[in-house]
């Protein structure tokens, strides 16, 4: 009976823990009900078109219509990047339930390339005043210009998806989003809003969310009115692998990276069995060369890469120290260079000169360190076997005449007087001359 009044007691308290959990979980949800704020939830976009914005993008707007946002304000600035990312995101804004505004901001900003597409897709776009779109044509995968027939084909098929988004705003708008594509032409937001290229251009969130209210934007084939007024703006985080794939698009970390990563693999090759240094290349190798999956960038830079850290190796074993590891360092400055900065890469995604050849020298400095260290130890002394003990000095321990015990180091020997010299006492210092045998033939030190 006593058992069974216990398990009633901790089923019930089970029970009104349960109940309690879920109507604290409810909690909020019922208060946004109860609430006639509306919420705008705020998507701050910052880097290249890629991966890891579409994987953003994607989770802000799943949340905003999970948690019934009236409004995504998507703040953009990005100076482009893949198609296939670019068409990922705007497949993503057109059929998002709930209205998404693109915003260009903050002043000075940009949305170039691919950057316009997005613009465009969004059902309702503004500027922050000092901002520029356009300058949309496709380039390769490298930065380069494409061939005639592949340029045409990206290019019409870019131009009708213009079209299509720019189609709601007029005949003159939809020539200017052609052009960005055909001509690579960018406006300023001025000149954005008087051809109706976008709606609004707003400084701040608040000038922005003030001209929403009451704007009329198309979702989802229906005409929906933004109420916008005293909306409460929530700003979406980007999560820890969202934050590090954005900033493996940096053509200077993605240098870093190589560098440090065929260092650390050089190191754990030479010096084989520990597991962190090579662990450490592994994965810097890993990021760096999804960093280059991104950029475009000139690959035949990797061959003077891979030859400077050969000529760093080979100068151990050459006969002129110091010769191959300039010409090491002159490889990897020009590598790096061919690879980020060629003249068909844009401007915004090039690496820091001054970076690369700091860089370059101090990794240059560092295996001429290391080749010191190396011929250094081929001319030390042999610190092993009975070769070791020559002209070292040692304590007498018991009288030599002509024999006796000779301390060295951590160790006793039997020694021998030299030819020539007279009985030494307890406590003398003496040099070994030679070896015979077991026994140290010593004379008295200096």
């Amino acid at each position: 009976m006593k058992h069974q009044i216990h398990r009633t007691f901790f089923v019930c308290m089970y029970v009104c823990l349960l109940l309690a959990c879920t109507t604290l979980s409810a909690f909020p949800d019922w208060v946004q009900a109860q609430s006639e704020e509306p919420r705008i939830l705020l998507l701050v976009a910052d880097d290249p078109v890629a991966p890891a914005m579409v994987e953003y993008i994607r989770r802000g707007l799943r949340s905003a219509e999970n948690r019934n946002f009236e409004a995504v304000i998507l703040q953009l600035n990005t100076p482009g990047g893949t198609i296939s990312a670019m068409n990922t995101i705007v497949q993503d804004i057109r059929s998002s339930t709930v209205p998404v505004i693109v915003w260009i901001a903050p002043q000075g900003a940009m949305a170039a390339s691919a950057g316009t597409l997005i613009t465009l897709a969004g059902h309702a776009s503004a500027m922050a005043p000092e901002t520029s779109i356009g300058a949309a044509s496709p380039v390769g995968s490298q930065g380069e210009e494409l061939g005639e027939t592949l340029a045409a084909k990206e290019k019409n098929i870019l131009r009708a998806t213009a079209r299509s988004l720019a189609a709601r705003r007029g005949e003159e708008a939809v020539r200017l989003a052609e052009d960005t594509i055909e001509s690579a032409t960018a406006v300023s937001a001025g000149e954005a809003l008087e051809i109706g290229l976008v709606d609004f251009i707003a400084a701040d969130l608040e000038s922005l969310t003030a001209q929403l209210d009451g704007f009329t934007v198309e979702v989802a084939g229906e005409p929906r009115v933004l109420n916008t007024a005293g909306a409460s703006v929530e700003t979406f985080g980007e999560t820890l692998i969202e934050s590090l794939l954005a900033v493996l698009s940096n053509p200077n970390i993605v240098f870093l990276l190589i560098a440090i990563g065929v260092q650390a693999i050089l190191i754990e090759i030479s010096s084989p069995g520990g597991w962190v240094a090579g662990f450490i290349g592994v994965v810097c190798i890993a990021l760096a060369t999804y960093g280059l999956g991104i950029l475009p960038v000139n690959w035949f830079g990797i061959v003077f890469l891979l030859t400077a850290f050969v000529l760093f190796i080979l100068d151990i074993k050459a006969p002129t120290h110091g010769a191959l590891t300039i010409a090491g360092v002159v490889s990897l400055i020009v590598g790096a260079l061919v690879l980020f900065n060629s003249p068909s890469v844009p401007s915004f995604q090039r690496v820091s000169v001054p970076l690369v050849i700091v860089t370059s020298i101090f990794i240059g400095l560092l295996f001429f360190g290391i080749l010191l260290f190396a011929i250094r130890a081929q001319k030390a002394p042999i610190r092993m076997g009975q070769e070791s003990l020559l002209k070292r000095t040692g304590t007498v321990r018991s009288e030599i005449a002509p024999t006796g015990i000779v301390q060295l180091g951590g160790e006793q020997w039997t020694a021998e007087l030299a030819e020539g010299e007279d009985p030494l006492p307890q406590g003398t210092l003496v040099v070994v001359e030679r070896i015979e045998g077991l026994r140290l033939i010593v004379r008295k030190a200096k």
